[in-house]
């Protein structure tokens, strides 16, 4: 009750939405760029679920970025804050579902399947989009951590960080002047 009263108070200022926005945009970015990283320089191979996650860590910078370039009024803050909490959300719901399958022991792991871009090639756009959004036994196995937390550990932490951003434009929209 205490944090919503600072959130809703006058007395402590608060960035503008634009800022925030940028703000969010900047920190897809930053997780893109370390995804990368991760995936050239490190030699981690994404998984379905991370190839999945990385869909809406771009969906939710592109989202911000547009609220930010666009600077709206008030209802078009709310709109914009609920489009990126909902683009956060979604992606925070595969961060779930992989963590799901990491926490799973090991006789009750799905088989692995190939490689997503053999299922591309393979099969349609009908067929191979179920098998990437269910993920398999290579989603469950954990090939980096930091304190503890896998890699969709981490992006579920960061999803819950842009939702509740997000979520604070639509419960206290500022306008940039």
């Amino acid at each position: 009750m205490l944090l919503f009263s600072l959130l809703t108070s006058d007395r402590y200022p608060m960035p503008s939405s634009r800022q925030v926005f940028l703000l969010i945009a900047l920190a897809c970015a930053a997780l893109m760029s370390t995804a990368l990283y991760m995936e050239h320089v490190m030699k981690l191979v994404p998984c379905y679920l991370c190839i999945v996650q990385r869909v809406f860590v771009i969906a939710t910078g592109v989202v911000a970025v547009l609220a930010a370039l666009h600077n709206p009024g008030k209802v078009g803050i709310r709109v914009w804050g609920l489009l990126t909490a909902l683009a956060a959300a979604t992606g925070s719901g595969f961060s779930i579902r992989q963590l799901w399958l990491q926490s799973l022991p090991e006789d009750q792991v799905p088989a692995c399947g190939p490689p997503a871009d053999f299922l591309m090639d393979r099969f349609s756009l009908t067929e191979w989009l179920p098998m990437l959004l269910q993920g398999d036994g290579n989603c469950a196995k954990v090939d980096w951590s930091l304190f503890g937390l896998s890699i969709a550990g981490w992006l579920l932490v960061c999803f819950v960080i842009f939702i509740l951003l997000s979520l604070l434009q639509v419960i206290r929209p500022k306008r940039a002047i």
